[in-house]
């Protein structure tokens, strides 16, 4: 199957975008420390980082703002809350566990739910949005850079 084309994103939901980028490579970092038979501490210490400054954020951001223009009886907006609701569970049972293939399953999810929200949600957003709901989004989905970096790059390590 081929690639779907690059989706042209409204400004006012770029900067979910961008944050999705960093969700990304949270993705990719975990699988990585799986392919590197990372130790499985050194992965939940950092899961637990990533939550703590971004996706906890990220999802509350998301969770505010976007059932302003679709209801929050809306299908895809109540399908972001269950999606949400359930990897915080996954964090904090992989924080509880440290299963290995806990730890594939949460980069699964997570991967699919940015592929979500790129895909659906944010087009029907952008579809239903009126000017002014959209100004409204703008100001309130500013980028906010969290310079903080994790120090254990666990992903770079030689095999």
């Amino acid at each position: 199957m081929a690639d779907p084309k690059p989706i042209k994103r409204s400004t006012q939901l770029a900067p979910l975008s961008r944050e999705h980028h960093e969700g990304l490579l949270f993705v990719w970092k975990i699988r990585q420390g799986l392919a590197k038979n990372i130790e499985p501490a050194r992965m939940v210490a950092f899961i637990q980082w990533f939550w703590q400054q971004h996706l906890k954020a990220h999802f509350k951001k998301e969770e505010l703002v976007l059932p302003s223009v679709l209801s929050p009886e809306h299908p895809l907006i109540q399908q972001m809350f269950q999606e949400h609701a359930a990897i915080k569970t996954m964090i904090q049972d992989v924080e509880q566990h440290g299963d290995l293939k806990k730890f594939e399953r949460l980069a699964q999810t997570v991967n699919d739910h940015i592929r979500f929200e790129e895909r659906q949600l944010f087009g029907e957003i952008q579809k239903a949005a009126s000017p002014q709901q959209l100004a409204i989004l703008s100001e309130q989905l500013t980028d906010e850079q969290n310079k903080a970096e994790w120090e254990d790059a666990f992903w770079m390590q030689a095999s």
